[in-house]
C-alpha cells in the first residue's frame, strides 16, 4: 500500500529551522527517518512476499504445510491485524511513550518476530508472525508523524519533505521482494526471513544513531495519561484480551481448528471496531447535526475503500498463488521468481505518481472531483478482479505470460492512485471536529475490515475455483462503484457544505 499515509496525531513541530538543509535541502533528521522507513518497509514487504509460500509449502521444503485456502486467509488476516493494531500504536504515541519510543519499541518487536521466523520451528513461526503484526502496528502510525515535527509552521519545504520520505517506502518495498525472493529460491525460507531481520536491525541502528537529528518534539506525549487513568486503561487492556480469548473460544462452535478460530475472532474484531467508531460518532452529543450529515456522506466512501483494499491487498495472497502456480517460470531467457511480481506496484507508483499528481493539479476544481476519484478507484479495482477471474479460468499450470499478472498489478496501481491519496483528504473534510484523530484511525480500519472480509470470503469459497472467487469480488465491487457514482452529486454537496461549516466554526472561535 505504497501511497498510504498515516493517521497519527503529529507532535508539535519544533525542529528543522530554515537553515537546516543537510539532507537534499531538508532537515538532517529527514535522512534518519528516510532510511529507517526504507529498511522497515524492506523488512515488512520482504517477509510478506514469501509468507504465503512459506505457509503452504511442505515441511520437507521448510514450509508449514497448511492448505492454500487457509494460507491465503492467514495472509489476509495478518494484514488486517497490522492495521487494527495501528490504533494501539497511535494511542501509545499520543498518551504513553511519545512517537519516538513507540517507533523504537515497535521496531524491536518486529525484529524479534523476524528472528523467530528465521528459526526452523513451527511454534516460533506463528509467534514470529504475531510479533511482526504487533510491532508494525506500534511503528506504522508514528514514523510519518515524526517527519512533520522536523518543520516549523509555514515551512514551504514540508510537502517536498513528505514526498522525499514516501520515496523511501517505495524503494524499500521495490527491492525487498527481489532480494528476499532470490534468497528464498537459493537458500530457503528462513534465509529470506533472516534478511528481513537484518533489514530491521539496520533500521533500529540508524534510528538510534540519528536520534539527535530528530529534535525534542519526537519525545512529546501530547495527551499523557493522568495517574487516575492508568489503572483504568490497564483494566481495559486486560478486558480486551480476555474478550478476544472468549471470542476465539466461541468460534470453536463453528470452527474445527484453533487457527480458524483465531482467523474468525480477528475478523469479528476488525469488522466490529469501525462499526463501533461510526456508531460512537453518530450518537455523540459533541457531533452537531450538520456534521452528522457530513459523516453520512463519508460512509459510502469508506465502504468503497474497504472493498478496494479487500481486493488490492490480495497481492500477497491470491495473486501470489497465480504468480507461483499459473505464470510462466521463464521469459526471454530470464528465470522469474514469483515474489518479483510484488515489486511492480512500488515501481509503478514511482513512475505514475508524478503523472497523476500533475493531472490532478491541472484538473483541480474540475472533473474528476474527490468522490469521482473514489468511483474510479473502486471501479478499476473491480475490473482488475474480473481480469484475475479471467486469468485464473484461462491459464492452467505455469502458462500465463508475465504481462498478464504484471498488467493487473499496473491496473491496480492506477486504481490506488485514484483512491488512496484522496482518502485522508476526504476523511479530514467530512469528519466531525470532535473526532478528527479517531476519523484518521477509521480510514485505516477500512483496510483492516476489507482484509478481514477477504479472509472470510476465501474460507467460505474454499471449495470453489479462484476464478469464481475473483468474479464474485469483482461483481460486488462494481455494483458498489455504481452506487457511489449515483451518490457523487450528493457527496460533493456535503463536502462543500462541510468546508463552509469549518470556516464558520473557525471564524466563530
Amino acid at each position: 500500500m505504497s501511497t498510504q499515509t498515516d493517521g497519527s496525531t503529529p507532535a508539535s513541530p519544533t525542529g528543522g529551522g530554515a537553515g537546516d538543509r543537510a539532507f537534499l535541502g531538508h532537515p538532517k533528521g529527514l535522512s534518519t527517518l528516510f532510511f529507517v522507513e526504507l529498511w522497515e518497509r524492506f523488512s515488512y514487504y520482504g517477509m510478506r512476499a514469501i509468507l504465503l509460500y512459506f505457509l503452504v509449502d511442505t515441511a520437507a521444503n521448510g514450509g508449514l504445510g497448511i492448505d492454500e485456502t487457509t494460507g491465503a486467509a492467514v495472509v489476509a488476516i495478518y494484514g488486517a491485524s497490522v492495521y487494527l493494531l495501528s490504533i494501539i500504536g497511535g494511542f501509545t504515541a499520543d498518551r504513553v511513550f511519545g512517537a519516538r519510543r513507540s517507533t523504537l519499541y515497535g521496531a524491536v518487536v518486529i525484529m524479534a518476530g523476524h528472528v523467530c521466523l528465521a528459526v526452523p520451528a513451527t511454534a516460533t513461526a506463528w509467534l514470529g508472525i504475531a510479533l511482526v503484526a504487533l510491532g508494525t502496528g506500534l511503528l506504522k502510525p508514528n514514523v510519518s508523524a515524526m517527519v512533520g515535527t522536523l518543520y516549523k509552521p509555514g515551512d514551504a519545504r514540508r510537502d517536498g519533505g513528505f514526498s522525499i520520505f514516501y520515496m523511501s517506502i517505495n524503494i524499500g518495498s521495490f527491492f525487498s521482494p527481489l532480494v528476499v525472493g532470490w534468497l528464498r529460491e537459493h537458500y530457503g525460507y528462513h534465509a529470506g526471513f533472516s534478511a528481513a531481520a537484518v533489514g530491521m536491525a539496520v533500521a533500529i541502528a540508524w534510528f538510534v544513531l540519528g536520534r539527535k537529528a530528530l529534535g525534542p518534539a519526537v519525545d512529546d506525549v501530547p495527551n499523557p495519561l493522568a495517574p487516575e487513568e492508568r489503572g483504568r486503561v490497564g483494566a481495559l487492556a486486560v478486558g480486551a484480551v480476555v474478550a478476544f480469548a472468549i471470542v476465539v473460544v466461541l468460534s470453536g462452535l463453528w470452527r474445527d481448528t484453533v487457527l480458524d478460530q483465531v482467523i474468525d475472532a480477528i475478523s469479528i474484531v476488525a469488522v466490529l471496531t469501525p462499526i463501533a467508531y461510526f456508531t460512537m460518532m453518530f450518537r455523540s452529543p459533541k457531533v452537531e447535526r450538520e456534521e452528522k450529515s457530513h459523516l453520512a456522506a463519508y460512509l459510502p466512501l469508506w465502504i468503497g475503500a474497504m472493498l478496494f483494499w479487500m481486493i488490492f491487498e490480495q497481492a500477497a495472497g491470491k495473486m501470489a498463488l497465480f504468480a507461483a502456480n499459473n505464470t510462466v517460470k521463464e521469459t526471454a531467457g530470464v528465470s522469474i521468481n514469483p515474489e518479483w511480481f510484488q515489486s511492480i506496484n512500488p515501481l509503478a507508483i514511482v513512475l505514475l505518481a508524478p503523472v497523476f499528481g500533475l493531472i490532478w493539479v491541472r484538473r483541480a476544481g474540475r472533473f474528476p472531483s474527490t468522490p469521482m476519484k473514489f468511483v474510479l478507484g473502486v471501479a478499476l479495482i473491480g475490473v482488475s478482479a474480473l481480469a484475475m477471474s479471467w486469468a485464473f479460468a484461462t491459464f492452467q499450470g505455469n502458462t500465463a505470460p508475465v504481462c498478464i499478472l504484471g498488467g493487473v498489478f499496473v491496473l491496480q496501481t492506477v486504481a490506488e492512485l485514484c483512491l488512496s491519496p484522496v482518502g485522508l483528504s476526504a476523511t479530514t473534510r467530512l469528519a466531525p471536529r470532535a473526532f478528527a484523530s479517531q476519523a484518521m484511525a477509521l480510514w485505516f480500519l477500512a483496510s483492516s475490515a476489507g482484509q478481514a472480509i477477504a479472509a472470510q470470503l476465501i474460507q467460505a469459497m474454499g471449495g470453489l475455483s479462484d476464478a469464481t472467487y475473483y468474479l464474485v469480488n469483482g461483481l460486488i465491487t462494481l455494483v458498489v462503484a455504481g452506487v457511489l457514482l449515483a451518490l457523487v452529486p450528493w457527496i460533493r454537496r456535503k463536502m462543500a457544505t462541510a468546508e463552509v461549516h469549518v470556516r464558520e466554526s473557525v471564524t466563530a472561535h
